[in-house]
């Protein structure tokens, strides 16, 4: 658990509230946490996603696992110490996000159970809707896909604790969707996802 280091700090409500933002946007903020091992098909679900809520009129960003990790968490490695604080982190700005008001798409492995509760309980004690989202893939699907070498390295040794290989990856108990790459084609994914964030009142079809 992180604890809070600054002290004489005080929260300061502003004077929009969040139906306000909310209603101004007409759509309802939430997060959507992808989890799945590497090559699964997270980044490439996510971005089809956005795509296509972006197309419908929605407000929607995309956090994706390696692009977080060039500014906001270069700082931190693949220990498990720095996958928990990595994805602390990453709860902590989905809920900044959701709270605006915006769909957000969150795809990182997030190997870890107390981790992915972890953000879900910063989520959704903020008042924001968090919806896990398994991308259920085979070990050796995603191994057979490899679209950038890090299982041929994991393989050879050249990278030490990588998921699925030398560190375990914890699935889902009771994620709220899961998608199976395996049987599903890219398109029924995304329709998938979008009839579930209508069933779920974020969004409503056009």
């Amino acid at each position: 658990m992180t604890q809070q280091k600054a002290t004489n700090i005080h929260w300061h409500e502003g004077e929009v509230s969040r139906d306000e933002r909310w209603k101004a946007l007409g759509q309802k903020g939430c997060v959507l946490w992808f989890t799945g091992l590497s090559g699964s098909g997270k980044s490439t679900i996510a971005c089809a996603l956005e795509s296509a809520l972006v197309n419908l009129g929605h407000h929607c960003y995309r956090l994706d696992g390696d692009n977080i990790r060039f500014g906001l968490n270069k700082n931190l490695g693949f220990s498990a110490e720095d996958r928990a604080e990595n994805i602390r982190r990453i709860g902590e700005v989905a809920k900044l996000f959701a709270d605006a008001g915006i769909i957000t798409l969150t795809s990182f492995i997030s190997p870890y159970l107390r981790d992915r509760q972890t953000a879900r309980e910063a989520c959704e004690k903020g008042g924001m809707k968090f919806f896990e989202v398994y991308v259920e893939t085979p070990l050796e699907v995603a191994e057979a896909r490899d679209p950038k070498g890090l299982y041929k390295k994991a393989r050879a040794g050249e990278i030490k604790g990588f998921t699925g290989i030398d560190d375990p990856y914890e699935a889902p108990e009771k994620a709220e969707l899961v998608l199976n790459t395996a049987e599903m084609s890219l398109d029924d994914e995304v329709i998938a996802l979008v009839d579930f964030l209508s069933t779920q009142g974020i969004i409503k079809k056009r």
